[in-house]
């Protein structure tokens, strides 16, 4: 058998793969249908964890305060920040009575750790339904807090939403940070759907301070600078207690960064979380960023080859169309339909990025909370 039979052979492997994945793990997502909304007006506790985050807070913390919702109150933590954040926070106290500030102050024991500061944030909340969001976040709608409540239960104590980033004209940086979002959520709330939730984001997290207490908070990774979100949900989320939220005017929306060096940092910090993940995660997260690698690899070998070509070029395609159906559902419902013509582009440029930002990691270890 010569190497080119290997690698085709391979190739067949990798496209059987990437079909699985995408029939029977990202089509419960792609096909979900549409979500039912319905009023509990259960009391709520937003938190806000901001370090050095005075101008967004000016910004954005408006959005949260103008919530239609009857019965909420807003945790503020400033985590020992250098700026004005505690001064806007108090300003924003004044004109609001359900407005809650916690001022932390660095220790050296928790120095620079936003777990420690979010444990003294949820351990000061009044409600026992929490909802999580960032300083630069903004709900996409006045109905964020009922959309996101209304998916808890009895059995559900753990909501996962969508963190969207804001669109930047004629950018590239910004296709690609939204792309790397969609693609996440479409895994995670997939994940979610087949019974196996394995992350969240905190920009639209909700769980309860039960399932917090229960976890005895962030204690198991307390040690490990990122993951208040992820690792949380990681460690607490079943088939039973999670459920997803992705209704039309449940998202929130961020300041995506400007630069392509402090996303780089940024996503550093991120993936540096996932080896702290449950095997049976990191194994079909492993295989399918694996799949998606060859797949690339193989499909130009074979092709700039012309080996068995006709058979390459439609599995080439099917896996593509595959991949442009399910995309496309997904991204209807995420709201992000633009990026669908730049699939191929950003999707190669988003491995050779992951791969890069694995071996970086590997060198060294990413920057801390800010």
């Amino acid at each position: 058998m010569g190497f080119l039979d290997i690698v085709f052979y391979g190739f067949v492997a990798v496209v059987i793969i990437q079909v699985i994945f995408h029939v029977f793990f990202f089509s419960k997502f792609a096909f979900a249908k549409k979500q039912k909304v319905s009023q509990k007006n259960i009391p709520v506790s937003v938190i806000i964890c901001a370090k050095n985050e005075a101008e967004n807070l000016k910004a954005f913390l408006p959005s949260v305060i103008a919530q239609y919702y009857p019965d909420f109150e807003i945790v503020l933590i400033n985590d020992a920040s250098k700026d004005d954040t505690l001064e806007v926070m108090e300003h924003f106290s004044k004109a609001h009575r359900n407005i809650k500030i916690v001022n932390v102050k660095s220790i050296e024991a928790f120095w620079g750790n936003k777990k420690y500061a979010l444990t003294l944030g949820i351990k000061a909340a009044t409600n026992d339904y929490l909802l999580f969001t960032d300083a630069d976040c903004k709900p996409v709608s006045k109905q964020w807090i009922k959309k996101m409540s209304s998916h808890f239960s009895n059995k559900k104590s753990i909501v996962l939403g969508y963190g969207a980033y804001a669109k930047i004209n004629k950018s590239f940086l910004n296709k690609l940070i939204r792309f790397e979002t969609l693609v996440t959520a479409i895994n995670y709330f997939s994940f979610a759907k087949l019974g196996m939730p394995y992350m969240g984001v905190g920009r639209n997290l909700a769980y309860t301070r039960k399932e917090f207490f229960n976890a005895n908070g962030f204690i198991n990774h307390i040690k490990i600078r990122s993951g208040d979100d992820d690792l949380f949900v990681n460690q607490m989320a079943t088939v039973r207690n999670t459920a997803v939220c992705y209704t039309s005017g449940s998202f929130t929306k961020s300041t995506p960064k400007k630069t392509f060096d402090a996303w780089f940092k940024q996503k550093r910090r991120h993936v540096s979380t996932a080896k702290h993940y449950k095997l049976k995660h990191k194994v079909l997260l492993a295989l399918l960023y694996a799949s998606n690698l060859l797949f690339w690899i193989l499909s130009i070998l074979l092709l700039t080859t012309l080996y068995k070509w006709k058979i390459v070029l439609a599995l080439f395609l099917t896996r593509i169309i595959l991949q442009y159906t399910v995309m496309g559902l997904s991204s209807k419902k995420l709201k992000e339909l633009d990026l669908i013509f730049f699939i191929p582009f950003l999707e190669i440029f988003l491995i050779v990025m992951q791969l890069t930002i694995f071996i970086n990691n590997l060198v060294s270890k990413p920057n801390h909370w800010k």
